[in-house]
């Protein structure tokens, strides 16, 4: 519901599936997982309102594109690391996201 509600996929299952103390690859695993389903189902919420077209899919599909290359490029990092160093990066990249999420929001109210 709360993803639903923001449209953020990240803020409330990444908490939960690190609390519940998931290891490296099945937190990887999960998460992609969890926005592949929830991809799909914006996308077929999307094309069901009529707001999916061919000028509309272009961006997403060669976001995927950039997402699947990410993916493999971060599967070979993640192998390497350790799972302590993967939890502090990882933990650390959320932190990120959640700070530029809530300047973004804080801009848009401003502007």
């Amino acid at each position: 519901m709360i993803s639903a509600a923001t449209g953020v996929q990240v803020i409330p299952s990444m908490p939960f599936m690190q609390a519940i103390g998931m290891e490296k690859d099945e937190l990887v695993q999960a998460l992609g997982v969890f926005f592949t389903v929830a991809t799909v189902a914006l996308a077929f919420n999307l094309s069901t309102a009529g707001l999916l077209d061919q000028t509309t899919a272009l961006p997403g599909v060669i976001a995927m594109a950039c997402s699947f290359a990410g993916m493999a490029i971060g599967q070979r990092v993640r192998t390497r690391m350790k799972p302590e160093v993967f939890r502090r990066w990882f933990l650390i990249a959320m932190i990120f996201l959640g700070i530029y999420l809530a300047g973004s929001a804080i801009y848009n109210l401003i502007a």
